[in-house]
Formats: C-alpha cells, sequence, structure tokens
C-alpha cells in the first residue's frame, strides 16, 4: 500500500523510474477484464516515451483506464503510472466531450438544477422510458441508477439550521462538503458538523467552493477543472490563515486536490496540499495524540464490511478509517477485499463501459454478499451508488457510522475536560 510520504514531491513524469515488471499490468482491474486497453505499463512509461518524441502515437483507448490508482500502488519503483496516462489524455486526445460528457462532469450545474425540483426529479430518472432515451440519445446506460436529489442542499441546511459555530467553540475547521453532501445526500455533512461540534470543534464553510474537478478532468474538461481548482485553492487559503485546517468526507475529492491539481492541472497547491485532510484522519491522530476522546452509545451494534476505495489506498489512509470504526464497542466489523467497485465516477454511466464497469466490481459485490453485513463502509460516494446498486446492501460514510454510534453528551463532556 502506498504510504504518505510516496505521494509527495515527485514529478508526474517520471516514466524513467519504470523497471517494466509489468506488476501494475497484473494490478489493473481494466486489464483483468478487457484484451482492448493496451495495459497501464504500455498505455502510461513506454507509451509515453514514444508520444514525447511523436503524438500521433497517442492511443485514445487510454480512455478505458479508471484512474484508480492501483498500478501506482503495486508500483515498487513509485511511477505515477495513472497520472502519467491521464496527462497523456489531456494533452494529447483530440476528441472533444460530448453533450453527455459535459452534463455529468458539471455536478454544480446539474445539481443546482436538479435539486428545486428533486421530488419531481428522481422519480422521472427511474422511469422506463426516460432511461431509455437516455440510453438511445445521451449515452448513458440505461441499467445505471441514479443517485437521488436531495431538496434542500447541505449549504442552505448549514446557513439557516446549523447552531452558531464561532463563539461556542474555542477550536474550528473548515469543511470542502463536495456535491454529493451538498446536493445528494446533506445528511453527511450534519453527521460530520454532528461529530465535529461533539469534539469541540465548530465548523465553517469555504467562502467560495466549487466541484473538485475529478469529473471534469475525466470527461476532457481540463481547463474548466484548473479554473475551479484555482477558486477552492484561493477559498482554502483564507481559511488556513484563520488557522482552519481544511476537512473532508470524499476520498476521491480530497486526492483530487492534494495531488492532481499540481500533477494534471498545473496549480501550486503546496501551501495548502498538507493542510487538507480527510475528517477521519484528522480524528484519529487527533485521539492518537490524546487531544480528544469520543465515547460511544452502548446498545449500538452492527456489522460493518469496509471497502477500501481505490484513492484512499493511493493515500495509505485506509488506516485512519478502520482504526476509528473498529473503536465502536459493539460492531462486527469485516475487511473486504482490496478490489476496485468499477464505477470510477462517471466512468461507469456511459453505455460504452457500463459492462465492463459491473464485470471489473464483480469480485467486490460477490464478497460483500458472501460476508452478509449489515452495511458497508467507504468514503467515497460512488462506490457507494455502484455497491447499492449492484448488491442491494447499504453503504454509509465512516463518518456517518460515528455519528450514528456517537454518544453526543457523553462525548461532548470528555472533551470540555
Amino acid at each position: 500500500m502506498a504510504t504518505e510520504t510516496q505521494t509527495k514531491n515527485v514529478s508526474v513524469n517520471n516514466f524513467e523510474q519504470c523497471l517494466k515488471c509489468s506488476i501494475c499490468t497484473v494490478y489493473c482491474p481494466v486489464s483483468a477484464v478487457t484484451p482492448l486497453y493496451p495495459g497501464p505499463k504500455q498505455a502510461g512509461p513506454d507509451g509515453e516515451r514514444y508520444r514525447l518524441k511523436d503524438k500521433e502515437f497517442f492511443n485514445e483507448a487510454l480512455k478505458m483506464c479508471l484512474n484508480c490508482k492501483r498500478c501506482e500502488v503495486a508500483c515498487p519503483n513509485d511511477v505515477h503510472i495513472g497520472d502519467i496516462i491521464q496527462a497523456a489524455r489531456i494533452k494529447y486526445s483530440t476528441q472533444k466531450p460530448k453533450l453527455r460528457d459535459m452534463m455529468l462532469a458539471n455536478t454544480d450545474f446539474m445539481g443546482s438544477m436538479a435539486s428545486p425540483f428533486a421530488p419531481i426529479v428522481n422519480p422521472m430518472l427511474k422511469l422506463k422510458p426516460v432511461k431509455g432515451i437516455l440510453h438511445g440519445v445521451m449515452g448513458i446506460d440505461k441499467h445505471r441508477t441514479f443517485p437521488n436529489y436531495a431538496h434542500q442542499k447541505f449549504e442552505t441546511w448549514f446557513k439557516k439550521e446549523a447552531a452558531p459555530q464561532q463563539d461556542q467553540y474555542r477550536k474550528h475547521v473548515t469543511y470542502f462538503h463536495g456535491c454529493y453532501a451538498n446536493y445528494n445526500y446533506p445528511q453527511l455533512g450534519k453527521d460530520f458538523v454532528k461529530v465535529m461540534n461533539a469534539v469541540g470543534y465548530g465548523v465553517h464553510l469555504l467562502e467560495k467552493e466549487k466541484c473538485c474537478g475529478v469529473a471534469l478532468i475525466a470527461n476532457g474538461l481540463a481547463e474548466q477543472a484548473k479554473r475551479q481548482g484555482e477558486v477552492n485553492m484561493a477559498s482554502m487559503r483564507k481559511a488556513i490563515a484563520k488557522g482552519h485546517p481544511v476537512l473532508t468526507t470524499s476520498s476521491t475529492c480530497t486526492f483530487t486536490m492534494r495531488d492532481e491539481y499540481d500533477h494534471l492541472l498545473g496549480i501550486d497547491n503546496h501551501d495548502v496540499r498538507d493542510s487538507i485532510s480527510l475528517v477521519t484522519r484528522f480524528l484519529q491522530q487527533l485521539i492518537e495524540k490524546g487531544e480528544i476522546k469520543l465515547a460511544f452509545r452502548a446498545d449500538y451494534r452492527k456489522r460493518i464490511a469496509y471497502h477500501s476505495a481505490c484513492h484512499m489506498e493511493r493515500m495509505g489512509w485506509v488506516p485512519y478509517s478502520t482504526r476509528l470504526l473498529r473503536m465502536i464497542p459493539n460492531i462486527d466489523f469485516v475487511m473486504l477485499e482490496s478490489q476496485c467497485c468499477g464505477i470510477s465516477g462517471t466512468y461507469g454511466f456511459k453505455k460504452e463501459n457500463y459492462e465492463r464497469s459491473q464485470a471489473i466490481g464483480e469480485g467486490l459485490f460477490q464478497n460483500i454478499k458472501e460476508v452478509h453485513p449489515d452495511c458497508v463502509a467507504t468514503e467515497c460516494e460512488t462506490c457507494k451508488w455502484q455497491i447499492e446498486m449492484s448488491t442491494g446492501v447499504p453503504v454509509m460514510n465512516p463518518i456517518s457510522i460515528i455519528a450514528e454510534a456517537l454518544d453526543v453528551e457523553e462525548t461532548r463532556k470528555l472533551n470540555e475536560k
């Protein structure tokens, strides 16, 4: 598994470090299900040697790459294989984004449009005729289940209903909630606020937040992703200047802002990167330092299977979440075998990718069904959509499980001492 230090200060175009051992191809979930993909070694470091000489060597088959980073986790010499592939797509691809791609990638726009009409939009997206039109006209696979939109955005709830944060707490954090918590599942943001307030931290939002841009990068809209990334970095600098760490609840948003902003978009984030952290990592580090304590309900019981999201593995942060979950006294914790779920954000929504996406995730789906959990825990929202659709098992973010199991009053008392 990659460590935190492995992801720092390494040039994206370090193909010369490749040992040609091909272990990346062995661990590639795409190569395992189709011979049409060249594989990470050929598409990454091998192909880059040729592309630098002549751009005509670029192969559009590189779009099959999930950007899951499992090749990078497996690499014994820390070659940024996935970054090399994605950078090549940004630089050399001549295929223009389709209307479908732009719709899937612009999550802020689609969320803002859909949320006010959520009671109408949600049932409509489940209708077979609508799915048929999306399949035939837009190229969004008819088998794919869409996540529901919330009628009230998290930002709206926070501004109207969250308890005052500035004066009631001595310590403060700023929350990058992301599109999923804002438009699809505000309860995740509410759970974040509940836990942080219980351990003595006031929560604030960024002055201005944009989608992290991961879907834009994947769909050929890197320039727009860069513009949005610059907005996020400027807002985060203001928060950090106040002494606020920037916390997240999404593994992919976190990884994108910490690593892909620099590697793929050329955004200078060196002064911000180390202040961006997933909330489970932040809490677990505070617990290990003895700075906070958590108390849990004695009556909370649940069988929880933990799925290691791909970008969590690349950051090396899986142990933070699993240690935190294992602190809950009466849970039955199961560590699932590390496997990609196959959805990779918008990848699995596309008609040309759907069957491949499901084939990649089949091993994980079977593993989940075999252990019969009450729920699956993971930090990736699109993994949640894929697992729930393909297994019928509910999926929760670890911070939501912590919020559900937490004895809030006792935790407050412990952290007031």
